[in-house]
């Protein structure tokens, strides 16, 4: 049995149904799992110590939604200043000469930028699949850096010569996907308790997938019991498209489909209208609201005060790399605050609001709230310890609030299972410096 204890904590930040905040509090866990929360001095027995006096320990960051491959296409000059449709349309051929490497790097890259943001687990949604890559490109990069891994297996079925919006190049054969949306569950996906990877499924979009694909992946979703993820009601171009291709708005398109329900999340939803938010919340369908990448892309400012206040599931996503063009999710709980205070007042929208949507939700969204997404016995250790010592939050009269308000930016330790991850600000799985250094490489090749 291996033995771990997280002592003098500055406040330990539980989220637990009373949301209590413990001062100067401790966590013990054994073999990856939270035994006990007290104030107790280290057990003599004990494997490892780790003293996090000037911090503020909480439950590790979920992300909910992401493109890892597209971390290396960041900045790409045809698309820093497109909406939605012109920017995919600069990135397709891009995209399409990516090869196995090129998503590895690129999913090795933002889970380690993800890490360092105080991120445990992550979700992932891969759609394009040229040149022989598979979704264990992905799952094999997770493994390198260490955080728990919801991969879902993407696909686009409806190229331009279709109607569609991505190239014919890009598209799949429907029986093709559907073949391989098997493959990869019964292959990755983990069901069990403490899993590191568990497998979704994830058509791209209602504009560049058929009705049928998504039929058909609800379908095989429940018989399976994974999660669906898709794109939903994003921004104005979204809506049209849906009106005029299947003559309803997204959400009654999504209900008809059978794509509501507490297994689905869509990415998104920035336009979601109040009967599609009463929907939402009633089949306890998730949202992951992608605050930064709504705004780079000039797609609006989702309902997220409406969404919270009708009991809709709300997590957070930094969504693509290449759409954002960060991958650093505490500053994605800052701007979802921001966002919402911008639209209903300063009043609209807490600090702790936000990290609990950082957190809990996560967890909540991905349908592992029972496991994770909190500090207390019988969760798994998934914990982020940020030290507000520093700079950043010298001044700060509530160090939780700080850390969305003020910093720090970098988590100082972070656990997975129990497992450092991420050491006095350093990553352990991986060398920081020669990922980097593989990615320039590979971001060389596709520019050339």
């Amino acid at each position: 049995m291996t033995k771990l204890q997280i002592i003098n904590a500055d406040v330990v930040v539980t989220m637990d149904a009373a949301r209590r905040e413990l001062f100067g509090g401790n966590v013990n866990v054994e073999d990856g799992v939270i035994v006990s929360l007290a104030d107790e001095a280290p057990a003599d027995d004990c494997d490892e110590v780790i003293d996090a006096r000037g911090c503020v320990v909480t439950p590790g960051l979920v992300n909910t939604h992401h493109h890892l491959f597209q971390t290396l296409t960041r900045a790409v000059p045809a698309g820093q200043d497109a909406l939605l449709f012109d920017w995919l349309r600069a990135l397709y051929p891009i995209w399409a000469r990516m090869q196995p490497e090129d998503m590895f790097v690129s999913a090795q890259l933002g889970l380690a930028e993800l890490a360092l943001s105080g991120c445990t687990m992550s979700s992932d949604h891969l759609y394009i699949f040229p040149n022989g890559v598979r979704l264990e490109d992905t799952v094999d990069a997770a493994r390198t850096v260490g955080l728990r891994f919801h991969p879902t297996r993407g696909a686009m079925s409806v190229g331009e010569s279709d109607g569609g919006l991505p190239p014919d190049s890009l598209v799949e054969n429907e029986r093709d996907i559907v073949e391989d949306f098997i493959r990869s569950i019964d292959g990755l996906h983990d069901p069990a308790d403490g899993a590191m990877v568990r497998v979704g499924l994830a058509p791209c979009s209602p504009f560049s997938v058929s009705t049928g694909l998504m039929k058909s992946a609800a379908e095989l979703a429940r018989d399976k019991g994974v999660m669906l993820h898709t794109h939903l009601a994003e921004n104005d171009e979204d809506i049209a498209y849906s009106m005029e291709n299947f003559g309803c708005r997204p959400g009654q398109y999504a209900e008809d489909l059978g794509w509501v329900g507490d297994h689905v999340w869509h990415a998104h939803c920035v336009k979601l209208d109040q009967q599609e938010i009463d929907l939402f919340a009633r089949t306890k369908t998730g949202v992951a609201h992608c605050p930064c990448s709504n705004c780079r892309l000039g797609s609006g400012i989702a309902p997220v005060r409406e969404m919270r206040d009708a009991g809709v599931r709300v997590a957070l996503g930094v969504d693509g790399s290449a759409s954002n063009d960060a991958g650093h999710l505490l500053s994605e709980a800052r701007q979802a605050m921001l966002l919402q205070r911008v639209r209903h007042g300063a009043n609209a929208f807490a600090a702790r609001e936000a990290l609990e949507i950082a957190t809990l939700g996560g967890a909540t969204v991905l349908g592992r709230a029972g496991e994770l997404g909190s500090i207390e016995p019988g969760k798994r250790a998934d914990i982020a310890i940020w030290d507000v010592s520093g700079l950043e939050a010298a001044g700060a009269w509530d160090p939780v609030a700080a850390l969305l308000l003020c910093g720090p930016l970098k988590v100082r330790d972070l656990l997975v299972e129990g497992r450092r991850v991420v050491s006095n600000g350093e990553l352990t799985g991986v060398d920081a410096r020669k990922v980097a250094e593989h990615a320039r490489r590979r971001v060389a090749g596709l520019m050339s």
